[in-house]
């Protein structure tokens, strides 16, 4: 089995925990991930002021479509992402390849402003971002409806990342991975 592939987009004012233990879990896991800097450096500063160095730039990551792609949340990262015609068009060409699309925290409000979500497919989102959304937020840290898979807010960012990768690669990694971190996140 080839190893999946995921793309996680970095925008300045990005979650910390919600990008980095995304990164984590899934690069633990046996997932080839690439970090993508959404502006013009490969170092983009997070909502709290940690400086990480992305490993390309949004300019050159070319046309594919990967296994994943994460949108983590935080502000002004949110915000800096949905301005983003790149990142707009590789969500389309994601959602049209029927390809897994996830967002944390207040990033699912991009999938919908881009108009990639189909009618009555759940998500959750951080509680106060669910008026943005064309539909009410799930009270729940996670949702998996088809090839979207939403987190609630940082505090959900483990479980988050866990379910994606039990999403790329299966139940007994995710599993195991979980029981390595000493974590019984996935039990819920």
């Amino acid at each position: 089995m080839p190893m999946p592939v995921a793309v996680v987009f970095l925008a300045e004012g990005f979650e910390d925990i919600e990008a980095v233990t995304v990164i984590d879990v899934l690069r633990r896991g046996g997932v080839a991930v690439t970090t993508v800097s959404v502006g013009g450096s490969l170092g983009v500063k997070s909502a709290h002021g940690i400086e990480m160095r992305a490993d390309r730039l949004l300019e050159n990551l070319g046309e594919g479509v990967w296994d994943a792609v994460i949108l983590p949340g935080g502000m002004p990262g949110t915000e800096n992402l949905s301005k983003s015609p790149g990142v707009i068009e590789i969500l389309k060409r994601h959602a049209e390849a029927g390809r897994l699309i996830c967002a944390i925290c207040a990033a699912p409000t991009i999938l919908s402003s881009a108009g990639i979500l189909p009618s009555g497919t759940h998500v959750t989102c951080y509680p106060s971002c669910a008026v943005d959304l064309d539909r009410p937020s799930a009270n729940v840290p996670v949702v998996v409806d088809g090839n979207f898979i939403t987190g609630q807010a940082p505090g959900s960012a483990m479980l988050f990342s866990l379910v994606v990768l039990q999403s790329l690669i299966g139940e007994e990694v995710a599993s195991k991975i979980a029981r390595g971190m000493v974590t019984n996140v996935l039990d819920l």
